[in-house]
């Protein structure tokens, strides 16, 4: 899976699709002009996937949709599939790249961009915000406090807490969409969870839609909530803090130190809590998703502001490694080759690391000896440029000097804006903190209205992790502190600095009549022609001897009637999901009798579902699926069934597809 890093944490099931929402705006007068702003339930842009997307779109609508206003964005969520990422340091927890994942990334985003050009119609924006309380937190405090006391003092919290929707209608006056920004991770769901899922903000979309569209099944409703992420790096889901779970110990139950979150000198017992922790974390996950569609609903029921004018983008490629420009007071600076520092393998509160690893590690002295040694094995060790140029951080692997077998760490990156009237979005390829958000908002704004671009009214969101992943994005001030975010942030300590300077270049782009394109440096290289895989491929699946597949080893209950409340489970004979991801479809149905015929009130996209997969004998290729469907309140009496859809592959031959259902159940 991807997000944690964990080798440990391999997908066993699904509870929640994942799915791209795409929302294309067009210039009335000039329709020519257009952005795409696709917002993916995936943990971060990529730029082999995108680099696969733009060409899929740009053959189809040539002259329409290119590079420069095709915008892919993450929603950042850490329980979704891995494998697709273009770098070799995020493979290798994925055991490589996984084609077939990255091409069912590229086939349902291509689809739902086109689905979006298809829908295209007369319509007006408008634009509102609110105050969402309870959902999220800071977790690296105490790097927030190293920010200029005065700068801190003009906000009321250490995060961001407001949201921002820009409304779709059509001419009529009826919603068609909506798109909001709002900061939190997606990481409700903890690095303990092996189901793909969406975490909060999919869960948000979800709420959202189902309550517009109740009857139409999660990816087939007309109307489309786009939940995207923001300035997201220090944020938590998990609001209730971090605490020390060391069960004997006599720090268990209280809170982690603060500037290293660790408990008893180590980083392993610190863990956030969600405020669903005591149930679990998919009720914290629900409540968290759930603030953010409440938030978004509050919103669109509320008044906006028309969004009005022009439609504009901005975009361009920029070589981050040894990048040289001068700061605001003329003092010349650069970036540095990619590196990651030994606060990164301390990992976070929301995801502890291993080892001895922790945050806040900001000494160039050495560090444990055995890793002294150990990293020059993994990556080249670093010269004393790039040790000086990435000071305070404390080098653990040197990633923009490892080539072999290709880039571990993106060296250039998509720098680009999109501009709907006097709103514009900031399209990133890291993860800004809480502070480096605000910074950067407050300074593209600024020049936007003294180079008179926009007036008084401009507005200006951050979105990201966006088409390619470049990691975070801190303060100078959090960078010396050296937490995960900062030992993170990998072009070192002018990191934010250079990303003002070069999205500021882009502002003449967006003037009304802004024309040509942004200087820029070479694209990313391709890197998908080099990828290695050391996933094994499905070898063959045979159902228990004495069985079909679909067969039904565990059976509902039919003794009694199920109530609100109550989960319902089957077991089948399986086979191996990977043979047919059913892309579209889905790999369960809850089935209720209706005047004599089946209908089906629930999929696998549902959050009251879960489908889970395990293989009993690898020698004989046997696999066991369990469905379970835990029933939901305002469930109709009636009469019930399970319903499973698998696809099994021989030794010799083609895939074959099956069907298995449970007995009859009753729901009182």
């Amino acid at each position: 899976m991807m997000g944690y890093a964990s080798l440990a944490q391999t997908d066993t099931g699904l509870h929640m699709r994942e799915r791209s929402r795409a929302f294309i705006v067009a210039d009335g007068e000039s329709p020519i002009n257009r952005i795409v702003f696709i917002n993916s339930d995936i943990a971060m842009g990529d730029s082999g996937v995108r680099r696969s997307i733009v060409s899929q779109l740009s053959s189809q609508y040539p002259g329409v949709y290119n590079g420069g206003n095709i915008a892919f964005v993450g929603t950042h969520q850490h329980a979704g599939v891995g494998g697709y990422v273009e770098n070799l340091l995020p493979q290798v927890t994925s055991l490589g790249y996984v084609k077939q994942t990255a091409d069912a990334i590229i086939s349902g985003t291509v689809l739902a961009v086109r689905r979006a050009h298809n829908s295209l119609a007369p319509g007006k924006l408008s634009l509102g915000n609110t105050t969402i309380l309870g959902a999220n937190i800071n977790r690296s405090p105490t790097a927030y406090l190293a920010n200029p006391a005065e700068e801190r003092a003009r906000y009321q919290y250490d995060q961001d807490k407001e949201m921002t929707v820009l409304r779709f209608d059509d001419m009529n006056g009826n919603a068609r969409g909506l798109l909001s920004f709002f900061p939190v991770h997606g990481t409700s769901l903890y690095i303990n969870n092996t189901l793909v899922s969406t975490d909060n903000k999919g869960m948000a979309a979800f709420l959202y839609e189902a309550s517009v569209e109740p009857n139409s099944a999660p990816g087939n409703t007309t109307f489309v909530a786009g939940f995207a992420q923001s300035n997201v790096g220090d944020t938590s889901p998990n609001t209730l803090g971090a605490f020390c779970e060391s069960p004997g110990k006599p720090y268990d139950g209280l809170p982690c130190e603060a500037d290293h979150s660790t408990c008893g000198g180590t980083v392993q017992d610190c863990h956030g809590r969600g405020p669903g922790f005591r149930i679990s974390d998919f009720e914290s996950n629900r409540i968290i998703g759930e603030a953010q569609f409440l938030g978004a609903q509050k919103i669109m029921n509320g008044p906006l502001s028309p969004v009005q004018d022009r439609v504009k983008s901005a975009h361009a490629y920029v070589t981050m490694a040894n990048h040289a420009f001068a700061l605001p007071n003329g003092t010349m600076v650069s970036t540095c080759p990619a590196a990651l520092g030994y606060g990164f393998a301390g990992g976070t509160t929301d995801g502890p690391g291993l080892l001895d690893f922790v945050q806040g590690v900001n000494s160039s002295a050495p560090q444990n000896p055995f890793w002294e040694i150990v990293k020059g094995a993994v990556t080249p060790l670093p010269s004393p440029a790039q040790v000086a140029c990435q000071r305070p951080k404390p080098i653990l692997l040197n990633t923009g000097f490892a080539h072999t077998p290709y880039e571990w760490a993106p060296n250039s990156v998509d720098v680009q804006m999109l501009r709907v009237g006097n709103f514009v979005m900031l399209i990133m390829p890291g993860e800004l903190t809480t502070m480096a958000g605000r910074r950067m908002r407050e300074a593209i704004r600024a020049k936007l209205i003294s180079s008179g671009v926009l007036g008084a009214d401009a507005y200006v969101v951050v979105a990201g992790p966006a088409n390619v992943y470049a990691h975070y994005v801190t303060t100078r001030e959090e960078y010396a502190v050296q937490r995960y975010e900062g030992a993170s942030t990998i072009f070192g300590q002018f990191t934010l600095d250079a990303y003002i300077e070069k999205y500021t270049s882009l502002v003449p782009f967006l003037a009304d009549n802004a024309s040509g394109t942004p200087a820029s440096d070479p694209p990313p290289p391709e890197q998908t022609s080099k990828a290695i895989s050391l996933q094994t491929a499905v070898v063959f699946d045979a159902p228990p001897i004495g069985k079909k597949f679909g067969a039904v080893l565990t059976d509902v209950k039919t003794s009694a009637p199920y109530h609100a409340g109550d989960t319902v489970s089957a077991q089948f004979a399986g086979a191996n999901p990977r043979n047919n991801l059913r892309l579209e479809g889905t790999f369960l149905t809850v089935d209720q009798l209706v005047s004599g015929q089946w209908k089906t009130v629930r999929t696998d996209s549902h959050p009251s579902t879960v489908y889970k997969w395990v293989r009993t004998n690898l020698i004989l290729g046997m696999s066991q699926v369990t469905l379970s469907w835990t029933i939901e309140n305002g469930t109709p009496a009636g009469t019930y069934r399970l319903s499973y859809y698998g696809d099994s592959k021989p030794l010799i031959g083609s895939i074959s597809s099956f069907t298995g259902t449970s007995s009859s159940f009753t729901v009182s």
